[in-house]
């Protein structure tokens, strides 16, 4: 959990990072914090992520319910809270429209997702949900199926979703799904995919459980 400053402090921060990289522009994307048992803090809607302010910010309930701030939440609140409805163990989801990730989720086509030791390691699967449209109660049907068991999420023509127990592990899983997007992009123009094998991939398994 996160007091109201530090989260702020948070969110700017991954902002900043996420429109260096390219993986926001304009007012796309949006994050939030949970902060208590009962409140999110959240993006603005509008804004452009990289050069938010703590004022910008927006505290809501788990209902959506405006607590504090001058603008309006994301326009994909309901996202962001099914997040928190669903996980009590996530306390931090970062949606971006990263181009890799962006390319594969247009043109619907799933990850090849063992590649790389590293993704199996501290990400897991991540699932491609069906296309929902933005800012409607599409979008938390479609992650329903993979909510609870999986921490990102490829959006048919929308985007990616990660979740962390803090900030940072969520934007870090994004860069994550952006690096595995450009191996399997950067393969696919090679001509060859190979993924780990069953042994290789096992003896993953039991490192993760160390």
């Amino acid at each position: 959990m996160s007091s109201i400053l530090k989260a702020k402090k948070e969110i700017i921060e991954i902002g900043k990072r996420m429109y260096a990289k390219g993986y926001v522009v304009a007012s796309e994307g949006n994050m939030s914090i949970r902060i208590g048992e009962n409140r999110i803090l959240v993006t603005p809607a509008g804004k452009n992520k990289g050069f938010l302010k703590e004022k910008d910010l927006v505290l809501v309930d788990l209902k959506g319910k405006k607590i504090s701030g001058n603008l309006e939440p994301s326009s994909e609140l309901r996202m962001q809270l099914f997040v928190y409805q669903k996980r009590k163990d996530i306390n931090a989801a970062v949606h971006a429209h990263a181009p890799y990730s962006l390319a594969f989720a247009c043109a619907r086509i799933p990850l090849a997702q063992n590649l790389l030791p590293e993704v199996i390691m501290f990400l897991g699967e991540i699932p491609l949900t069906l296309y929902a449209t933005p800012t409607t109660e599409e979008v938390p049907s479609s992650l329903a199926p993979f909510i609870e068991k999986h921490n990102a999420f490829l959006l048919e023509n929308h985007g990616v979703l990660t979740l962390g127990k803090d900030i940072f592990e969520a934007y870090n899983r994004l860069e994550m799904v952006e690096h595995l997007a450009r191996v399997n992009l950067l393969c696919k123009i090679l001509g060859k995919t190979e993924e780990l094998s069953k042994e290789s991939l096992d003896k993953l398994e039991k490192l993760k459980k160390i």
